[in-house]
């Protein structure tokens, strides 16, 4: 488990920079598996499920994170996969909060 799990998301209210280059790297490098950093702009990643009620259930999970930590990701839902994007939507771009809401989808992933 990544430390960034154990990390609360910051609600951002913009007027700052977006993470670019070697901070992205810095960050991702601390992440689990399957992540990317698309164009500097969004993290993402696909998790995969045995059947639609499994990734139902992963989404369901996502959302109820997503609430608690103030910081929602835009989720993909179809059979047997979830497709999460995550990113700050005030500064359009990365934030350390993203990492951080991405580690903690990976730890509900575990069963």
């Amino acid at each position: 488990m990544s430390d960034l799990a154990n990390k609360e998301c910051i609600p951002c209210k913009g007027g700052v920079l977006p993470l670019t280059g070697r901070e992205l790297s810095e960050l991702l490098d601390k992440m689990g598996g399957g992540w990317r950093v698309v164009d500097e702009h969004h993290l993402e990643k696909e998790f995969r499920f045995k059947d639609f009620r499994t990734a139902l259930t992963f989404t369901n999970r996502i959302g109820e994170l997503a609430e608690a930590q103030g910081h929602h990701p835009d989720i993909y839902l179809s059979w047997g996969k979830v497709r999460l994007a995550i990113w700050t939507h005030k500064i359009n771009g990365l934030t350390e909060s993203d990492f951080i809401f991405a580690a903690k989808a990976d730890i509900l992933e575990a069963p």
